[in-house]
């Protein structure tokens, strides 16, 4: 995840039954290349620029923390304090929609819905 500004997106990933498929899609339209992210006995997908190699976008199987997501798009947020934000979400009329998920061992995030029934996920950056 790239920038380390509070509230800039960090990171979009599309969750789908067939990952393997749909990665082979995106490269062909948009010209990505695909790097193999091992999940254990399945391999997700970092999707590349093809210039440079740096990872841009996630394609990832719904499979078991995603097996309860939606296919779409799903943007991350940085956020400060992701305890605060959760607590914002719900006093603002938002819910949660996962549990709290780990990334890279220290840091967090969680996935919500808006009033309006749009998701994202915060992301809480604790790597420093």
């Amino acid at each position: 995840m790239s920038n380390n500004q509070i509230g800039s997106m960090v990171w979009s990933d599309l969750t789908v039954e067939y990952a393997d498929q749909i990665k082979d899609f995106y490269q062909q339209v948009i010209g990505w290349k695909s790097k193999p992210v091992s999940m254990g006995d399945y391999d997700d997908y970092a999707m590349q620029l093809p210039e440079d190699n740096i990872d841009t976008v996630g394609i990832c199987h719904a499979r078991g923390g995603n097996a309860d997501l939606p296919a779409q798009w799903l943007l991350y947020f940085k956020v400060g304090d992701l305890d605060a934000s959760i607590a914002a979400t719900e006093k603002m009329g938002g819910k949660t929609v996962s549990s709290m998920k780990t990334y890279g061992g220290d840091s967090r995030y969680i996935i919500i819905q808006d009033p309006a029934g749009a998701v994202c996920a915060l992301f809480e950056d604790n790597s420093q």
